[in-house]
């Protein structure tokens, strides 16, 4: 399934299949929540049904009822995530790392092919000049191959696995994933991602040689970074898009027009609408989407979905720094994901999210690795070890 979400410039998109097929594997196994994920499983409930509350108006539109399904099967998604890492989590997310780190991986050499336009393939795996690799937009490229980034990221820094190995996948998913998708978005998500992954790893490191590991690393990390940037810049349509990109504020961003500007004209008008203006319907408003996935809730779900998404992110940011807090014997898996989570839902004022695979997938492991360091405290606390079972059901 992990690589299948590699692969999004066709619709439905191998992810879709795969999912389907796990969790028909997975549910004649047997699927179980434990109860700490029923506050995510109950917001993301009422998330959706806000969403088809606001569709009512909206039957008629397909793009409306097709955008409130997406919603719904991605709300399963992270059910089953969840669900997942209660049995054999270790053995399960071993096999979905593996599918993600080369579907990045995979995405990232076609982007480089792309922006290169080797063999021609400039016009399949580019959009506007920026490397879009096999996905639609170069946005979702730059931010989907940031979770293998983080996880590779932190076997570089605890010495897990070959260095010259992962070395080389981080250079080609960082380069050709994030780097030349231009995406800003997706700059600083690695960015601050990667910085999140290796402070929480120095400050729950298990030994002292691995934080000495990790300090030689980092001091070394700025000038393997500069010489790359160098290197990069050296080529002269990476340096002249670089120059239009890095600039903060693009002519779409600014004026009472840009997109901040529709964000603050746009509010005062949600205020007094309970449905908000439909699913998929503030671009015939404003003059195009949100582009922020908070205003997006309330505009798309109404009242009742925004404040459920509210209620859904804060809960998550206390159940991820919770999780990541805990002793359990996935404690480094939820530090990777919880920082790439955090910051994607930082991301997401800037950028809609809410139907990002891979934001669900994220969702879905730090609410399952939070109920399984919980099962383990408690076994902890009985004085036994942890049931293979990952503990009773709801």
């Amino acid at each position: 399934m992990g690589y299948g979400g590699g692969f999004a410039f066709i619709e439905p998109s191998p992810w879709e299949f795969a999912f389907f097929l796990v969790l028909f594997v997975l549910g004649v196994g047997g699927l179980r929540l434990h109860r700490s994920t029923l506050p995510m499983v109950a917001l993301l409930a009422l998330f959706n049904i806000g969403g088809v509350f606001s569709l009512a108006p909206f039957l008629h539109d397909g793009d409306s009822v097709m955008f409130i399904a997406v919603s719904i099967y991605l709300m399963a998604t992270s059910v089953l995530f969840a669900a997942m890492m209660l049995d054999r989590g270790a053995e399960r997310f071993g096999a979905l790392r593996s599918g993600l780190t080369w579907g990045a991986a995979t995405a990232s050499v076609a982007g480089i092919l792309g922006y290169f336009d080797v063999a021609g393939l400039g016009a399949l795996f580019t959009v506007n000049d920026r490397a879009s690799g096999t996905f639609k937009d170069p946005n979702v490229l730059g931010t989907f191959v940031i979770f293998p980034l983080v996880l590779i990221a932190q076997d570089i820094l605890t010495g897990r696995g070959r260095f010259w190995r992962n070395a080389a996948l981080f250079a080609v998913i960082f380069g050709g994933g994030v780097f030349l998708s231009f995406s800003r978005g997706a700059w600083g998500h690695a960015g601050a991602s990667l910085l999140m992954v290796t402070g929480l790893t120095f400050l729950f490191a298990a030994t002292p040689r691995i934080r000495m590991r990790i300090l030689g690393l980092v001091a070394l990390a700025p000038v393997v970074g500069v010489g790359a940037l160098g290197a990069a810049l050296s080529i002269e349509p990476v340096r002249e898009m670089f120059e239009v990109r890095a600039s903060l504020n693009q002519y779409y961003d600014v004026g009472p027009t840009g997109r901040f500007g529709n964000h603050a004209r746009s509010l005062p008008t949600l205020f007094e609408m309970p449905n908000g203006y439909g699913p998929r319907q503030f671009r015939y408003h404003w003059p195009e989407d949100p582009h922020n996935v908070y205003i997006n809730a309330f505009a798309s779900y109404g009242w009742l979905g925004g404040v459920a998404y509210l209620a859904l992110t804060l809960a998550t940011v206390a159940v991820g720094f919770a999780t990541v807090a805990m002793r359990s014997t996935l404690q480094p898996l939820a530090i990777a994901v919880w920082s790439t989570l955090f910051v994607q839902m930082l991301q997401g004022f800037l950028i809609d999210t809410d139907h990002w695979r891979h934001y669900y997938l994220l969702l879905g492991l730090i609410w399952g690795l939070f109920a399984l360091a919980r099962i383990e405290a408690a076994s902890r606390a009985r004085g036994r070890a942890p049931e293979p079972d990952g503990g009773h059901p709801a």
